[in-house]
């Protein structure tokens, strides 16, 4: 058990994960937003919540459900949320404005020792940390959705971030059961969404040209690809893939890697390419109609509760 203090900015889907994953690890958690009704939402949908996951037997941390509320605090002041915490968790839309102006606020509110990450997707945390006085102890720590059930956190550092910043949320993500991964330097879209970007650019092409539907471009991933990467990265699976581990994998393979890269062509504008968003998005909804997404991700949740239990056994 922690009596460290943790913020979190934000008391949406995201903030209220953060705050169940740190009162798991015994943190004292207070979230902040705006509005006092917003924050007694939250409070709700934290204990329904908590209690359905102990229920299941999928609680994470050692303490009860009950115990782990208690430890989740609210407060509409940004001054006490502030006040003596060793992290704050950065939970707002993703508007740069809004993200720019409110670094501004927490900037004239730091001590020394707090660092403030963002679970932003979208910004390089030089877009809104720029100019401030305590820009050094300002990164990213970006979960994957649900972080709850999956644990990969990036750790981006702006230019001017201390190590110190990014060793300690390192430690702190470490502390509370999740599985960082830390950048050298700041790149947009950082690691997850450039590879994920890359996937989804080149099942688009397949869709569009024609040689596979929705569900057989997805089939590729969820019954064969995905299988293997769930388990292993893919430079690993690429090492056990050949006689003599990686480096005989690109000898015997490197040809063929370069010559079918290379027709891969342009990279598809998904925003203006009105046909191919109608189709693929008619596909989808064949598969899972708009009214089922809800009960599509709580199953998918709850597989991925038990692929954790199934991962921590091969690890």
């Amino acid at each position: 058990m922690s009596r460290q203090k943790i913020g979190i900015v934000g008391s949406g889907l995201i903030g209220r994960a953060w705050a169940m994953l740190f009162a798991a690890a015994g943190y004292w958690v207070q979230m902040y937003d705006i509005l006092d009704t917003q924050l007694t939402t939250a409070l709700q949908e934290l204990e329904k919540e908590l209690h359905r996951l102990e229920e299941k037997g999928s609680l994470r941390g050692k303490i009860r459900a009950a115990e782990q509320l208690a430890l989740i605090d609210v407060t509409t002041k940004l001054d006490e949320l502030v006040k003596d915490a060793l992290h704050i968790q950065e939970c707002v839309p993703e508007v740069l404005q809004l993200k720019q102006t409110l670094y501004s606020q927490l900037d004239e509110l730091l001590d020394g020792i707090t660092v403030v990450a963002s679970s932003t997707s979208t910004f390089m945390p030089s877009l809104y940390s720029e100019g401030l006085s305590r820009k050094e102890q300002m990164l990213v720590a970006h979960p994957l959705n649900p972080p709850y059930f999956i644990p990969l956190v990036e750790i981006v550092p702006a230019p001017w971030t201390s190590k110190e910043a990014v060793e300690q949320t390192k430690s702190l993500m470490l502390n509370i059961g999740q599985r960082p991964v830390t950048l050298n330097r700041e790149i947009e879209g950082f690691a997850t969404n450039r590879i994920q970007y890359a996937i989804l650019n080149e099942v688009w092409r397949l869709v569009a040209s024609g040689i596979l539907t929705v569900a057989d471009v997805d089939r590729v991933l969820s019954q064969g690809l995905g299988l293997r990467y769930a388990l292993l990265g893919s430079l690993e699976t690429a090492h056990l893939n050949a006689p003599g581990g990686v480096a005989d994998y690109f000898h015997r393979f490197g040809g063929e890697i370069s010559a079918v890269s290379a027709t891969y062509g342009a990279t598809p504008n998904t925003r203006e390419d009105a046909v191919t968003l109608a189709e693929i998005a008619k596909q989808c909804e064949e598969l899972v109609p708009i009214e089922g997404l809800g009960e599509r991700r709580a199953v998918r949740d709850e597989f991925l509760i038990q692929l954790a239990k199934l991962k921590k056994q091969f690890e």
